[in-house]
């Protein structure tokens, strides 16, 4: 049985928890990393929707990989997650107009012939 849509699945879930905590954190704003702030920025990324969001997409992003886990060899389905940076790399790009320079789709190249080698073995 052919097992990479539910990898997938993972893999976007796991992308988009990534950019919701994004957004929530964006809309928060910066702080200060100080035990002063730890009560009042916690109520407010605890009461954050795309944090919410974010946190969800993680705990069924685990569920997903669990159940691959019982089903497909780690060091094939493992490296299948890069493809979250790749994801990532180009959602901020549009989304958060986060820079993707040369470099990084030069990274971005090679991870998709990575994955490539890895799903034809």
């Amino acid at each position: 049985m052919n097992y990479l849509p539910l990898i997938m699945l993972g893999v976007m879930l796991n992308a988009a928890a990534q950019l919701f905590l994004k957004e929530g954190m964006r809309r928060i704003g910066h702080f200060a990393f100080v035990w002063a702030n730890i009560v009042p920025i916690g109520v407010m990324v605890a009461g954050n929707l795309f944090v919410l969001a974010g946190l969800l997409c993680y705990v069924i992003s685990v569920g997903v990989w669990l159940l691959v886990l019982s089903r497909v060899e780690v060091s094939f389905a493992y490296p299948l997650l890069s493809v979250g940076y790749i994801v990532n790399a180009v959602a901020g790009y549009y989304l958060f107009q986060e820079n993707l320079s040369l470099t990084r789709i030069t990274g971005i190249l090679i991870i998709c012939v990575g994955v490539y080698f890895v799903t034809r073995s």
